[in-house]
């Protein structure tokens, strides 16, 4: 069985932190599939799971048409959709992730 591990650096985490910040304060928090896709593609580049890697592929315009949508079910549904939106997001970063094969050590 091969390891399970992740690579990522704090210094990394930091400055993708920083611009993802950066990226909500400009756009008013419209940048938020933006920055939720910099996130997964970043801590999908830095998995390995039992010797495999992964790759995020989603692409955040994609994802900023579910968002619109979610949100506007949230407010007609008076939050009752927002229970919802987690689920939703979870299953659309799954969908969007492949795994690259094994990788060499």
């Amino acid at each position: 069985m091969k390891s399970s591990y992740f690579d990522g650096s704090i210094w990394s985490y930091i400055t993708l932190q920083l611009v993802n910040i950066i990226i909500a304060i400009f756009t008013l928090g419209l940048g938020t599939p933006w920055i939720l896709v910099r996130t997964y593609r970043w801590e999908s580049e830095h998995t390995v799971i039992n010797g495999e890697r992964f790759r995020f592929n989603g692409d955040s315009v994609s994802l900023f048409g579910h968002w619109v949508l979610w949100w506007f079910l949230t407010l007609i549904t008076f939050g009752l959709y927002g229970i919802i939106v987690r689920v939703k997001l979870i299953s659309w970063r799954v969908e969007n992730t492949e795994m690259l094969g094994r990788y060499e050590y």
